[in-house]
């Protein structure tokens, strides 16, 4: 094979070989990120801050001395307890205290989710109460926790914030219901320091498959690459006289002309006169 040739081939070799790299790491290498990135996220559900937890007991006794009702909040992380309070104290529960013998509680049962998981993230909020309340009380209670935007969202979006604002509303909606004298000061939480910033918000479809929507993408396009290297490869094998011998008949048929030798101008007319003479 002639020099051009061989060096033809040799390059249509090194760009497969790249070829192939790229494809390799994009099966190999995009997976293996985008679960280390899927992997990297947090599930656990965050409790309330210890500025939340201090700003809300303070409201919660103040609601208790003016209605006879202790208010109180317990939060999970799936079925796991993580934080729990009252107007008794940070971390002091209103069930079965003797010094609370007439209470109602607000419950909120987070499920963070994996990104690689079908389900959403989702949240269960519940107010329970002592013995002598009706359930058909507790009812609107929980229902009207929607009207200050304490619905499921806000307790995916920020679990610890909404339990407590939770908490702080309880005793104006027991008023609402006629279990207990109005009480508005309770339904402000103070505000102290600056707000907790905001976590990411639950997942969504777009967000949970963004690694698999780009691994498609990119294979979108080693698909076209793929194409191009074959039809510039097909192109250059069936090019006319690319790759044969020398003095090899073309695709034509006809023989190539040989090398023609040069010749000083007057040497013909030089070399006649000789043999004449």
């Amino acid at each position: 094979m002639t020099g051009p040739a061989a060096a033809a081939k040799a390059k249509d070799k090194r760009s497969t070989a790249v070829v192939w790299t790229v494809v390799l790491g994009l099966f190999v290498g995009v997976p293996c990120a985008i679960g280390i990135v899927n992997g990297g996220e947090s599930t656990d559900v965050s409790a309330p801050t210890t500025e939340q937890r201090t700003a809300t007991v303070p409201l919660l006794a103040s609601a208790f001395e003016a209605q006879g009702v202790c208010y109180g909040w317990r939060l999970y992380d799936w079925s796991t307890e993580i934080s729990v309070g009252s107007n008794l104290g940070d971390g002091t529960s209103v069930r079965d205290d003797p010094r609370c013998p007439r209470w109602i509680e607000v419950s909120a049962a987070v499920r963070y989710t994996s990104s690689s998981s079908e389900s959403q993230d989702s949240a269960s909020i519940g107010v329970d109460g002592s013995p002598d309340i009706e359930r058909a009380d507790l009812y609107p209670i929980a229902s009207g926790l929607g009207r200050f935007g304490l619905d499921a969202d806000a307790f995916v979006d920020e679990p610890g914030w909404a339990i407590t604002r939770a908490t702080t509303v309880l005793p104006l909606l027991a008023a609402e219901v006629g279990l207990a004298d109005p009480a508005p000061t309770a339904a402000t939480p103070a505000s102290s320091g600056t707000p907790a910033p905001l976590p990411s918000a639950g997942n969504d479809l777009l967000r949970d498959r963004w690694g698999w929507l780009l691994t498609a993408a990119v294979l979108l396009l080693v698909a076209a690459l793929f194409i191009t290297v074959g039809v510039r490869q097909r192109r250059r094998a069936t090019a006319p006289g690319r790759g044969t011998a020398a003095g090899a008949p073309s695709g034509s048929g006809r023989q190539p002309r040989g090398p023609v030798t040069a010749q000083r101008p007057g040497a013909g007319v030089a070399g006649r006169t000789r043999e004449g003479a």
